[in-house]
């Protein structure tokens, strides 16, 4: 008997291209560039998110996503204290910069909180929208 249906690992693989694509496409990069936009974005945002909130997000992610999300967490030094603007986007350029990328900050950022709003069920990222500063929430709220 043969069974057709996906294994979890072609779903999750699927599902991960489907993101970076779209990212890629949202950043002006490629599939490489977009992985680094996905990855700075998404550990700026979980660095500022209570642990709870944070773990809560990471449930809604693919499974390859959540092992990015999850990469050098330490939920014990998190929420950050330095919440401005200027901070989360210092943060995820040096994210970028780590990497090699060119991709600019406020771009990855943006295009993280659209992939967001487009795949994360509506109640969490309410949640997630509550977490980090109010400018950082303007800038999801405009993605």
């Amino acid at each position: 008997m043969t069974d057709n249906t996906p294994s979890v690992l072609d779903r999750t693989m699927h599902e991960t291209h489907e993101w970076l694509n779209e990212l890629a496409q949202a950043t002006g990069g490629d599939k490489q560039e977009a992985y680094h936009a996905l990855r700075g974005g998404l550990h700026a945002l979980r660095d500022r998110m209570t642990p709870d909130e944070a773990v809560h997000l990471g449930q809604q992610l693919p499974l390859l996503i959540r092992g990015i999300y999850y990469e050098d967490w330490k939920p014990s030094a998190t929420p950050h204290k330095e919440r401005s603007r200027e901070a989360y986007l210092d943060f995820v350029r040096g994210k970028l910069d780590q990497d090699g990328s060119s991709v600019d900050p406020e771009t990855a950022v943006k295009g993280v909180f659209t992939l967001l709003k487009m795949h994360v069920d509506k109640g969490e990222l309410g949640h997630v929208a509550d977490q980090p500063p109010e400018e950082v929430n303007a800038m999801m709220k405009a993605a």
